[in-house]
């Protein structure tokens, strides 16, 4: 069953990536659970516990008014993402859920054509899991520098 349940997660990630990666950010809200928890923090804030981050979303709800407002509200240099996934650690596992980590390097592709290097980190998640389906239920982002040299407005 680890062996399945690794593919899931991976197709999940590869899928996740891809929605972001496109641009197709309507979509990604649907990756989550109607009551799930999105956090984007530092590692020295996850190593101690803080519950503080960059982004916080609760609900599903919560991430759908946070790519409404990308597309309404907010003001920021127009810019995309390239996700480097590496293969997901199964930590644990039930007939419910899988916890996993997923080590992660974002490149940030800005409309002059510049790239540079984003973010790296990890994704702590939490799936819950429905026959062959697999959604989040949570996502914690832990970054592994506490610098971000832009506003952080695309989901990582």
């Amino acid at each position: 069953m680890a062996q399945d349940i690794h593919q899931r997660i991976a197709r999940a990630q590869a899928a996740y990536v891809r929605c972001i990666d496109d641009g197709d950010l309507d979509q990604w809200p649907d990756f989550f659970t109607d009551t799930c928890l999105y956090r984007v923090t530092t590692a020295d804030n996850h190593k101690r516990g803080l519950t503080a981050g960059m982004i916080y979303a609760a609900s599903r709800g919560m991430l759908i008014d946070r790519i409404a407002s990308l597309r309404d509200a907010n003001i920021y240099e127009r810019h995309a993402y390239r996700h480097l996934l590496g293969q997901p650690y199964i930590l644990s596992e039930s007939d419910s859920e899988a916890r996993s980590e997923t080590s992660f390097i974002v490149a940030r592709i800005m409309r002059d054509g510049s790239t540079s290097l984003f973010a790296t980190g990890r994704y702590c998640d939490v799936y819950a899991l429905d026959g062959e389906h697999v959604k989040l239920r949570e996502r914690i982002v832990v970054c592994d520098s506490s610098r971000i040299d832009t506003l952080l407005a695309l989901p990582l």
